[in-house]
């Protein structure tokens, strides 16, 4: 990591230290995460199928988390590791899910593209492209039936945008003011293919207006403009004024996934974004406000290290699926009860 000049002027923020603190340790950990298991996958062969990395996107994870409440569910794509790791599924069982194994919070049966954590309300990443919209707005009406102020952010892609279902699903929405905060993480490519080269409308967020949705542009580089506005957003939501859409514009630093060779962008672009890194922001803050020094992000580098050791240790040790499983949570079972609480 780049050392930081002890000449830097403090930043003008709002935010308490304590907030740049959990932002920093929760975006290094998500890194670190990836970093470790891109490792695995190529280097090692350990992981395997597919992967997608969040790489660069993180601070819409860390925005997200401190402006909702732990009652608030997350759903979201196959790009998923980032997001389940801020909600709180355990990095262990993440590590594990990746690896294939029993311990894992899929029970080594999703992989890399459906971590699962209903005990923390990570209603899971999707592989089917868009599908979570649906879901994610589904999730919100039985928020509202139940009579809960939970809202419900439901995350996509800029290629899912394309998809019929998100016509459909923000008709309903709107029609029964759920409470659905609809983000679409823009990080320019729907796998290899530009958001110019799709559509017409290259500013997402304006699909809203057909609804007569409240729907905003959001720097999604920042965890300080994520938050703000996903805190309006939750605002509205729980005040029973409906969903919002938010298009955060945000970059992956790695390919769609881990083989894309990337031949649709350049070097230079690339290092652009680069230059906009969360991380270095935040901890750049951190130092120039005196919110901790060197050593103190050094301390914390080194936990998330161990931390992130451990969930590969954990992963390598954990024992295989029994072959007793392999028709497990396939289909209900008939016997089971519908209960409605």
């Amino acid at each position: 990591m780049a050392e930081t000049s002890p000449t830097l002027k403090p930043v003008a923020t709002k935010f308490s230290k304590e907030t740049y603190l959990y932002w920093y340790e929760l975006m290094q950990l998500i890194r670190q995460f990836e970093l470790m298991a891109e490792e695995k996958y190529k280097m090692e062969g350990k992981i395997r199928g597919f992967f997608h990395a969040y790489i660069g996107q993180e601070a819409i994870a860390a925005g997200c988390m401190t402006a909702t409440r732990p009652e608030d569910g997350f759903i979201t794509a196959y790009r998923d590791h980032g997001l389940a790791i801020a909600k709180g599924v355990n990095v262990n069982s993440c590590m594990a899910e990746l690896y294939g194994k029993a311990t894992g919070c899929a029970k080594g049966k999703g992989g890399s593209m459906h971590f699962f954590g209903k005990e923390v309300g990570f209603w899971g990443g999707h592989g089917i492209v868009g599908a979570q919209i649906g879901t994610g707005a589904g999730l919100a009406f039985a928020e509202q039936y139940r009579g809960t102020d939970n809202v419900i952010l439901c995350f996509f892609g800029d290629g899912a945008a394309r998809q019929g279902i998100l016509h459909e699903t923000f008709n309903l929405a709107m029609l029964w003011k759920l409470p659905v905060i609809f983000i679409c993480e823009n990080n320019n490519y729907a796998m290899g293919t530009s958001v110019e080269r799709t559509s017409n409308v290259i500013d997402i967020y304006k699909l809203a207006d057909s609804y007569e949705m409240p729907g905003d542009t959001v720097n999604g580089m920042s965890a300080e403009a994520v938050h703000e506005a996903v805190s309006r957003a939750v605002k509205r939501a729980r005040e029973k004024g409906g969903p919002t859409l938010l298009e955060m514009k945000t970059y992956r630093y790695k390919g769609h996934s881990i083989s894309d060779p990337q031949k649709y962008r350049s070097k230079e672009e690339v290092d652009e974004y680069k230059g906009q890194d969360p991380i270095q922001q935040v901890r750049t803050t951190i130092l120039s406000n005196g919110f901790a020094k060197e050593e103190d992000l050094k301390a914390i580098d080194d936990r998330i290290d161990g931390i992130v050791a451990e969930s590969v240790k954990f992963a390598e040790e954990s024992p295989w699926p029994d072959d007793n499983e392999v028709l497990k949570d396939v289909y209900v079972d008939k016997n089971y009860p519908f209960i409605v609480d």
